[in-house]
């Protein structure tokens, strides 16, 4: 069904990207339900690989860092992480570390560190390779303004998607077509930027 909602051009893209690049989707806390478009992402287009833990329920994220590592560590080629809420801090840190083979982040509502303790562990520095922000004006989980405040600190670009809650199945998020689109981007940034390197 997502074909029918999606260009097909950006799929035919992103399957010419998955050729060189691992598209590893890295939920937030409590994980990503069957209504989420993290789910339907990785149920329906065969492209997407998810990350793997046990407890998805404790507010430790250390357990999401080490699952990202898990999975890398398994796979050969770069990975774009696509991390939704804890799961995007996470992917930030992961990125920062630079100890993995990542070469691209799209942080989904990243939730607010504080939260979740973690202001501390959090980058705030240019993460040093493409990465992209998607932020509403009225999420619960962290304010607008905190959400810039960080892709500016990351050198993210930053995308406002305007009163979209916390962008997930509960603000009616379910397929999400315009973020493969966003994906779509990023992984051709990421390529012209080899290109030119």
């Amino acid at each position: 069904m997502i074909r029918k909602l999606t260009d097909p051009e950006v799929l035919e893209a992103l399957a010419t990207h998955a050729e060189q690049f691992d598209f590893v989707l890295v939920p937030g806390f409590k994980n990503s339900g069957p209504e989420h478009w993290q789910t339907y992402w990785e149920r329906e287009i065969n492209l997407f690989c998810r990350i793997e833990q046990s407890r998805w329920d404790q507010r430790d994220i250390v357990l999401w860092i080490d699952a990202v590592g898990r999975l890398l560590t398994k796979r050969n080629r770069p990975a774009i992480l696509i991390g939704h809420s804890l799961g995007a801090l996470a992917s930030a840190c992961v990125i920062a570390r630079g100890e993995l083979n990542v070469v691209g982040g799209m942080f989904v509502a990243p939730a607010e560190p504080m939260r979740f303790a973690v202001e501390e562990r959090i980058p705030h520095e240019n993460l040093g390779i493409p990465t992209v922000v998607v932020a509403s004006h009225n999420d619960k989980l962290i304010s607008f303004a905190r959400a810039k405040g960080l892709a500016d600190g990351w050198a993210s670009d930053f995308i406002d998607v305007g009163e979209a809650g916390h962008i997930n199945s509960e603000a009616g998020f379910g397929r999400w077509p315009y973020g493969l689109t966003i994906l779509r981007d990023l992984a051709d940034r990421i390529v012209a930027d080899k290109s030119k390197g």
